[in-house]
């Protein structure tokens, strides 16, 4: 039985990409992330059927112990645009220290292990054009944190590892309020965005056909029903959400440099691995079911819909 090791197991993609492994019924799978009530109880409810470890991803020892034994390592665990921004330095230990210490430990314990790297489409920067690929030059600022320790990231598993495959992830369709959400977006931004199911589906797809994917990276993209424009999609959040302390804090504190496109070359990745299924149409549908739910964050939410609209119109 193959084994494939998830950190940042307890976010949206990595609890939903344990479900579509473990439904296939032929791996071993180990979760790991930093122990907190709302990372217990998110996993708590697989723990008779993963193995569970709470800890550091920088922590050579705990690292070395859990990559000697395994086939796979999805790697998910990062820190979020908004932490980058305001604290730099915990945000390098997380991506840049995190990442390295997994290379590492693959490259001199277990070469033969592929990493899967969720990387971030905010490593282009910015750029004089709504549309990019994968060999789009980054052109990054010393302000952009974030995406220079992606990038960072990115170039150090494709230096010393084998078998890699790395996934540029764009502005990711979840529950704003209980998971991380990027609204540090520039406001005129052009946005294809992916539903996390089609994410975490993604991941588990790329296991099953990983000869496919060996040594590439791509744009992590929903194709042309999940594109839309940065203003378009935070008033629809805003509305169907209401008020959260994430678009509070990206609004008021935070600079907008999270930057994305469309992708040219979305659609090779779906080609290879058909993990589409969602759209932002069909995710707002679901948030509208639930229509007793937000009331009094969408009441205070009405003022910030009414200034994003504004916004759009200078």
């Amino acid at each position: 039985m193959k084994k494939i090791l998830i950190t940042g197991a307890a976010g949206s993609v990595g609890r939903k990409t344990i479900k579509y492994l473990l439904s296939e019924g032929k791996y071993e799978i180990t979760a790991i992330d930093i122990k907190t009530s709302k990372n217990k109880r998110y996993l708590n409810k697989y723990k008779r059927r993963i193995n569970i470890i709470y800890g550091d991803i920088t922590d050579d020892k705990l690292m070395e112990a859990l990559i000697k034994e395994m086939n796979f390592v999805i790697h998910l665990a990062s820190s979020d645009m908004n932490l980058a921004n305001y604290n730099p330095n915990l945000a390098y230990e997380i991506d840049y220290k995190g990442t390295e210490t997994i290379v590492r430990m693959i490259d001199f314990y277990n070469p033969d292990c592929h990493l899967l790297y969720a990387s971030s489409v905010s490593i282009y920067g910015k750029q004089d054009k709504d549309t990019v690929s994968v060999s789009t030059t980054p052109n990054l600022t010393q302000s952009d944190v974030y995406s220079s320790m992606k990038l960072d990231s990115e170039n150090i598993i494709k230096k010393k590892l084998k078998n890699y495959s790395i996934y540029r992830l764009p502005v990711i369709l979840c529950n704003p309020i209980t998971d991380n959400f990027i609204f540090t977006f520039d406001k005129n931004a052009k946005i294809e965005t992916v539903a996390e199911n089609d994410v975490a589906y993604m991941f588990s797809r790329a296991i099953d056909k990983i000869e496919l994917v060996n040594k590439k990276t791509f744009n992590v993209g929903g194709g042309e029903h999940c594109r839309t424009t940065a203003l378009e999609l935070t008033n629809e959040i805003l509305k169907y959400f209401g008020l959260t302390k994430e678009y509070l804090k990206s609004r008021l504190l935070l600079d907008r440099n999270f930057y994305s496109y469309y992708f040219k070359d979305s659609d090779k990745l779906d080609e290879l691995l058909s993990y589409r299924n969602d759209s932002i149409k069909s995710y707002f549908m679901r948030v509208k079911r639930r229509k007793n739910r937000y009331k009094v964050r969408k009441l205070f939410a009405k003022p910030f819909i009414k200034k994003e609209k504004l916004d759009k119109t200078k």
